[in-house]
């Protein structure tokens, strides 16, 4: 098992929702996190990023990465430019952060994906859905260099606070045709164990 106490890991998106809850994960683990972010979060060392278009310098010293930043909650855009800003921050970022990680020595990386990336249904994002799906098959692709584990966590629905606010609006009819959503604690979980065994490399936590 890997020990996290005392290493550096860099949170994608770490300020809110899931990604502060993996922050607030590793730092109950006595890691030295840093959140990667465009606003501060509550737990460890912030760092100003834009994930979609990451500067390999910001990863000095990084040796877990968790790529967790992602979203496709804002209005499709079809056909026009606004599917590559989905594109960058879901995928194109991502790969960029694994490779500037790896790059500076980094032996751990996990990539927060989505339900949207591996189900076969129609999708309101269908560039979302494209994005998390390279994102799951990126991590089964890719052939790291010795010593270095990539893995993947794919979660539906989860429950963040956005989520109990949207749940909070919902009719009583809506409230039941909703997904059940995902509890934090099991995301979070998930995460830590795709970190800690290291027997783990190129899996797929489908939750």
């Amino acid at each position: 098992m890997v020990e996290v106490a005392g290493r550096t890991p860099l949170v994608t998106g770490g300020a809110s929702g899931t990604g502060r809850a993996i922050a607030r994960r590793l730092d109950a683990a006595r890691a030295d996190v840093i959140v990667a972010d465009l606003g501060p979060g509550d737990v460890g060392r912030f760092l100003h990023m834009n994930a979609a278009d990451p500067d390999p310098r910001q990863f000095d010293g990084v040796d877990i990465l968790v790529n967790n930043a992602g979203g496709g909650h804002w209005p499709p855009h079809y056909p026009d430019s606004g599917w590559d800003a989905k594109l960058d921050l879901n995928l194109r970022g991502p790969l960029l952060a694994a490779q500037y990680a790896l790059e500076r020595g980094a032996t751990v990386i996990v990539n927060v994906a989505s339900s949207a990336g591996h189900e076969t249904t129609p999708h309101a994002f269908p560039e979302y859905a494209v994005a998390k799906a390279g994102l799951i098959r990126f991590t089964t692709a890719y052939e790291p260099p010795p010593g270095v584990r990539i893995n993947c966590v794919s979660p539906g629905w989860i429950l963040t606070g956005r989520a109990e606010r949207e749940l909070a609006a919902m009719s009583d009819e809506e409230r039941e045709r909703a997904p059940e959503a995902i509890p934090l604690d099991v995301v979070t979980g998930a995460v830590m164990r795709l970190i800690t065994d290291d027997a783990l490399n190129h899996q797929v936590v489908v939750l």
